[in-house]
């Protein structure tokens, strides 16, 4: 049996992934910088850059950024995209197998990346790299689709069950999953933790929408005839309801120091 490395699908759309991919807010990343007081000089590290939906704000501080990228053509597109910038660097590799100096990292940050690392290896390796007063920030975005008083929203959950069963009931405002995370990074010796959400909108056609869940790595690795049913069904629903969805962003963010 071929087991396929979800971490790669991403690799497989490049400039789709680019186009829907959601950014973040710039509180966001506002919020981040003043916690780390990042500047021109000090030493950031991107996890999982993907294509850079997380990049430019950092790289606007003159700080000497480090990205890793495991899927290759994620890598090259990053590379070009982001090629005035001189204090950019990019690696095509895991961060399992990075290497750089310990102590040498002023910021470790992942936009969405960071879960695909094993727990125990990537906060002990981001403890190792950071110097120490080095902030550690881990953000999200999860979109939802659910909304009890929305018929179409209704129906969609109900596609979402027919082709991609689950017993796991999603909550938007998850708090036993904000515990956890911030318990962890507590838990391998991180202090000063701060956790803040943030919420956005984004409305889509159901072309746009189709699009979108073909940036995820389940939704591509869906069966071709089932994942074609899917897709069928739910462009069907969404233009039945005036072709306009909306999709509600919930974006968690950690920040702490080693």
């Amino acid at each position: 049996m071929i087991i396929i490395d979800k971490r790669l699908a991403f690799n497989e759309d490049v400039e789709n992934y680019d186009k829907w991919r959601p950014t973040y807010c710039e509180e966001l990343f506002k919020d981040i910088i003043a916690y780390s007081h990042l500047e021109q000089g000090l030493k950031a590290i991107e996890i999982g850059i993907g294509t850079g939906q997380a990049t430019r704000p950092f790289l606007e501080t003159d700080c000497e950024l480090t990205a890793i990228e495991l899927g290759n053509d994620l890598t090259e597109y990053s590379k070009l995209k982001f090629r005035e910038y001189k204090n950019f660097t990019i690696y095509n590799t895991s961060f399992e197998e990075f290497a750089c100096p310990d102590s040498s990292i002023d910021i470790l940050y992942s936009a969405t990346a960071f879960h695909w690392i094993p727990e125990e290896t990537g906060y002990l390796k981001a403890s190792k790299l950071l110097k120490t007063g080095g902030t550690l920030a881990l953000f999200w975005n999860r979109p939802f689709v659910a909304r009890e008083n929305d018929e179409l929203h209704q129906i969609i959950q109900g596609i979402y069950q027919k082709y991609r069963p689950s017993n796991t009931k999603l909550i938007e405002n998850d708090t036993e999953r904000y515990n956890n995370i911030s318990k962890t990074i507590q838990n391998y010796g991180f202090r000063d933790v701060v956790f803040k959400l943030y919420h956005l909108t984004r409305q889509f056609s159901s072309t746009d929408y189709i699009a979108v869940l073909n940036t995820y790595s389940d939704h591509r690795s869906l069966p071709s005839p089932a994942k074609e049913r899917f897709e069928d069904e739910i462009r069907e629903a969404i233009i039945k309801f005036g072709d306009a969805l909306m999709v509600y962003d919930t974006i968690d963010l950690y920040l702490a120091r080693k």
